[in-house]
């Protein structure tokens, strides 16, 4: 029996059993007959599942400093010179290697620039998408997304000179101030629907915007509030203000490319799996509730 055969045989398997114990659905031989072209038959063929994201979204995916790239250059595209994987770590990374083991294969992080990371799953350059993406009615369609897995909006990090006149985001409404935000983004999304009166500049990454503010060559830094508010728990400071209620309310979940229902369904009964036998939970109170972390991140 190939290997291939053999992994396929353990995921009907499999599936019947989450979709029985969690009482999604009654499963049959049908049911589980994969289509040629789902996604599902090829990772099961390569052997890898291929998830796209972009390091530094603290906390769910960063690179490990204990892996020895501390100096080192970053090149996107997941692998570094001769072909080495970066050593990352965070709640993606764990949920990664989770899923990959669910499905009896090994997980590859492709590192990917945000703002063509949709155009990049829809070329096939990897599986799945994830790095917390908020789902919109924009990306819907471009892409299929899984059920949201989470909620998260904008916050801001406010430069301190501004913590008498700026109690809200509503006060950064105004040509005045300038603030910062990441292409592609729904942070970018909300400066420019909701406080369009702001002069806006980009920054290719969340550190880098939030290090403006902290730095004070920016006022304002607009983004999803796990990564501010790690950011302002590993960067105390009397020069950072967290305005930390949330403006948005943005579900997330994983995005794959449209029309593959096998790989909605799979992805639906492994994330109902976990939050009912509590792995989703110990890996978000790691990443999200603990700060052991924070000294490896960079």
């Amino acid at each position: 029996m190939s290997k291939t055969i053999y992994a396929k045989i353990i995921l009907v398997l499999t599936l019947a059993g989450l979709w029985l114990v969690s009482g999604i659905g009654s499963a049959c031989a049908a049911d589980m007959e994969l289509s040629p072209d789902s996604t599902l038959e090829g990772i099961l063929q390569r052997g890898e599942l291929r998830i796209g994201l972009e390091v530094g979204y603290m906390p769910f995916e960063m690179i490990d400093k204990r892996s020895g790239l501390r100096q080192k250059a970053i090149q996107h595209g997941g692998f570094r010179r001769k072909g080495r994987q970066l050593s990352l770590m965070g709640f993606d990374i764990d949920m990664g290697i989770e899923m990959a083991a669910a499905l009896g294969v090994k997980p590859v992080f492709v590192d990917t620039f945000w703002p063509s990371i949709i155009p990049a799953l829809n070329l096939g350059r990897f599986d799945i998408i994830f790095g917390g993406m908020s789902v919109t009615e924009g990306r819907k369609k471009l892409v299929d997304f899984a059920d949201p897995f989470m909620t998260v909006g904008q916050t801001v990090l406010l430069n301190a000179k501004h913590k008498e006149s700026v109690k809200s985001y509503k006060d950064l409404n105004d040509a005045k101030f300038v603030v910062v935000s990441k292409p592609g983004t729904t942070g970018e999304e909300a400066v420019q629907r909701l406080i369009s009166n702001a002069t806006y500049e980009t920054a290719d990454t969340e550190i880098e915007g939030a290090m403006r503010v902290l730095a004070g060559s920016a006022d304002a830094f607009v983004y999803d509030l796990p990564f501010n508010a790690v950011f302002r728990a590993m960067h105390p400071s009397d020069q950072l203000i967290f305005l930390d209620e949330p403006f948005t309310n943005e579900p997330i979940a994983w995005a794959v490319r449209k029309n593959d229902p096998d790989f909605l369904k799979w992805l639906n009964t492994f994330l109902a799996e976990i939050k009912q036998d509590g792995r989703f939970q110990k890996m978000h109170d790691k990443w999200f509730k603990n700060t052991d972390w924070f000294k490896y991140a960079r």
